[in-house]
Formats: C-alpha cells, structure tokens, sequence
C-alpha cells in the first residue's frame, strides 16, 4: 500500500489486510495515510518511503560510537567528507544523460513498453509486427490513449501524467509513455526529472565538507573554555549495550541470496525466462 499507484490498488490491497486484522487497518488510518503512504503524500516522495539512510549511517558508525564525543563527530565528518567526494566524482564521470539507478528503471519500462497487448482492431488483423501502430491513439497533440492488456490508459505528456501513476510520481516514462514517445520519435529522457540527471548529483554534492584544524590551533572563546560540562543526569543501565537494530517483519521474511535476473533486476526467475526482455521482431 505504500507503493501504490493508484486509488483502486490502494484499496484492493487495504481490503485484504482488513480481512487479516482490522484492528492492522485501524492502526493505518490513525496514522495517516500521508505518513507512509505516497499516494496521499502531500509532495512527491518518489521511491524515499524508509528511513533507510539512517540505518546506513548508524551500521558506518557501529565502531566510532565507542569513541569519546570529539573523535565521534571528528569520524562523522571524515565520513561525510569521502562519501561527498566519491558521489560528486562518480556523477562527474557519468557520460549517460541519467544516473545509474534511473537509466535502469527507464530501459526496464521500455522493455515492459514492447509487451503492451495489442487492440481488438489489431487481433482482427492479425498483424504482430506493426503492433506500436495501433496501441497508440492520439486525442490531441499531447493526450493519447494506449491500450494494454485490454484496458485503455490515459497519458498526457504536456502535464507528463498517466492514469496508473507511475510517470508522474516515478517522474520517469512508466511503459505507456514510453510507447507514446517511442511512435512520436521523441527523446524519453527530456520527459525524466531534471534531478535525476548528473548535473543535479553534482550540485547537490557540491557542499564541501571542510577539514578541521588540529585540536591546538583552535581559538576558543574564555566564555567557552570556563564553562564546566557536567556528567549526563540519567544512569546507564548495567546490562551489555544493543549494538544492532531490531529488524521489521518484511526483512526477517525476505529470502536470503534470492537470485535476480540479469536483464530486469526482478527475483524469482532468470534472464532464459524473463517475460521483461525486450521482444526480437
């Protein structure tokens, strides 16, 4: 539900979680939505549903959390220091006009773009080789029609949406669009989001993280020397320290070495029986 894309699948899939417990339901709704869900997000939050990134900081930090408070932060900033720097270089030596991660999703909804099932006017035919011709039916310059598996969906590039929600809250082409772009010979990544692009890494990462002098040469202020710091007010309690998080449910549940396929990315098959290849006419 957290992902989902659509008002319809949001609520086929908040029925069967009733359907388990309610009172799981009514944990949800005393939450809000627009907690944790990105269809009643009030911005776009695109893939950013987790707290992930903090997890990722406190397993780089397990060691130097030992450390007294000055060589702690010394260890963040050093930290911050060579992730800034290895991020900003490698988006400066991307030649692609998207990063990694989103070129990938953009050429995995191409392939999934070449498998839309063909219109009732082209089953009567009889015609697989010119299915592109008759999936797309323009309304007007920007608003078209593409059908899929029998359903008709809606995609309007000027405001750069589709009816099942996927290119504009992914902000990239979902495979309906991709099947538009693709019979109007235009560029899909001038429709991606611009910070998706290296240039937008690049100028996030452009906040330098400054070394410090040596503890020596620092000038402190007399008000700030004279000032007597006091041990924390609250004890520690006497057993061993938790060094590692609890983990949630859906991680204790998830395979461990699940296989991937090597053309989609997606678990429980291989690339010999991969139904996201791109189709060879």
């Amino acid at each position: 539900m957290a992902k989902a894309y659509t008002q319809a699948e949001f609520d086929s899939l908040m029925e069967k979680v009733e359907k388990v417990d309610i009172r799981v339901k009514e944990y949800l709704e005393l939450a809000g939505y627009e907690k944790w869900a990105r269809l009643y997000a009030p911005v776009n939050r695109g893939w950013t549903m987790t707290s992930n990134i903090a997890e990722s900081i406190n397993a780089a930090l397990v060691s130097a959390r030992e450390l007294p408070i000055y060589d702690f932060l010394e260890e963040v900033r050093k930290m911050f220091g060579r992730w800034n720097c290895s991020i900003r270089k490698e988006a400066t030596q991307t030649y692609t006009t998207l990063g990694k991660q989103y070129q990938e999703m953009l050429t995995l909804n191409e392939a999934m773009s070449t498998r839309m099932t063909p219109s009732n006017v082209f089953v009567t035919l009889q015609l697989p080789k010119v299915q592109q011709i008759f999936d797309v039916v323009p309304s007007t310059e920007y608003l078209h029609t593409v059908n899929d598996g029998g359903r008709h969906y809606t995609v309007c590039l000027l405001e750069r949406k589709c009816v099942g929600g996927r290119f504009q809250v992914d902000e990239l082409p979902c495979p309906h669009a991709w099947d538009i772009l693709k019979s109007k010979f235009l560029m899909p990544e001038e429709y991606c989001s611009n910070y998706y692009k290296p240039n937008s890494v690049v100028m996030t990462y452009d906040v330098h993280v400054y070394p410090l002098p040596d503890r020596n040469d620092w000038n402190i202020p007399a008000h700030v020397a004279e000032e007597l710091v006091l041990p924390p007010k609250w004890k520690k309690p006497p057993e061993r320290p938790k060094m590692k998080h609890d983990k949630p449910l859906s991680e204790l549940l998830q395979p461990k070495n699940q296989h991937l396929c090597s053309i989609c990315g997606q678990g429980g098959h291989n690339k010999r029986t991969c139904r996201n290849a791109p189709c060879r006419i």
